[in-house]
């Protein structure tokens, strides 16, 4: 793929991503609670989204010519939440309240959150809220994209093969997906409790455009954007990335998926981070 970030800005989004984890771990080991694994392999598309292709003003979150982003796969909010601090849209002292009751951030996002478009949580539901996002946009003329960010577990829900057929008989080419390809689920790896693959022709078949990348990999996520953008149907990004991508120890293993790491094992994360 064609390189379309300058040096500096592709080692500013990887310091970005880095703080993303670093926030990820923070917040959920001080609560005792949330989904660490999938926030850091999502890291990286979180960075490119948020600070560098979406028309998003964090001074203005609501303006309505915004382009719009869910997070379908809402268990791993706590990458989105650390996107948004970062961004200025969320204040850090908010962090240290993730799922307390009453907490401006629950455990699965919800709409009191500046920033957050849509409840996302019941795995699949989202991304079909997404493609309807879409369509109200091309009804009404407007030309702000949609982004809707699903984890490869949760396309074993067929509420996503629903909502991948109504995009692509629709022709929402304002609609773009990344499936978060890390292999992992709740229960064990995908291709152990429902195979999941090919996903890209799966798209294709209902009449998606797709592009596979590496999901980790600034350059290949910008270009993979920049190409969507420009497509006359709705896109598909499969983004094959690692389950707690940047801790060794979490590295490509399930148990990460919803489990927060102890005090001990939060300081050599970090470490291993560089914080």
């Amino acid at each position: 793929m064609k390189k379309i970030l300058s040096k500096e800005k592709e080692e500013e989004l990887k310091e970005i991503a880095r703080k993303i984890r670093v926030l990820s771990l923070k917040m959920t080991t001080n609560t005792q609670s949330g989904h660490p694994g999938g926030s850091l392999s999502e890291a990286d598309i979180l960075a490119v989204l948020y600070f560098y292709k979406m028309n998003f003003n964090a001074s203005d979150p609501s303006d309505p010519k915004r382009d719009r982003f869910v997070l379908s796969k809402g268990h791993a909010c706590p990458g989105l939440y650390a996107a948004l601090c970062l961004k200025g849209v969320i204040p850090e002292s908010e962090l240290w309240h993730f799922r307390e009751i009453n907490s401006l951030l629950q455990g699965h996002p919800e709409r009191k959150t500046p920033g957050i478009e849509t409840i996302s949580g019941s795995l699949g539901q989202a991304f079909s809220v997404a493609s309807g996002m879409a369509l109200a946009a091309k009804m009404d003329g407007k030309k702000h994209k949609v982004y809707a960010l699903v984890g490869d577990g949760e396309i074993q829900e067929g509420i996503v093969w629903e909502t991948a057929m109504f995009a692509g008989f629709h022709k929402l080419n304002n609609l773009i997906v990344i499936i978060d390809r890390n292999g992992c689920q709740n229960d064990g790896y995908t291709k152990d409790i429902m195979n999941v693959e090919p996903v890209a022709e799966k798209f294709k078949a209902f009449g998606w455009s797709t592009v596979e990348i590496n999901g980790h990999d600034l350059q290949q996520i910008a270009s993979a954007l920049e190409q969507a953008e420009k497509s006359d149907k709705p896109f598909a990004i499969v983004a094959k990335t690692v389950k707690g991508k940047g801790v060794s120890f979490m590295e490509n293993d399930p148990q990460w998926h919803g489990k927060a790491l102890s005090q001990e094992q939060l300081e050599q994360a970090l470490k291993e981070l560089g914080e």
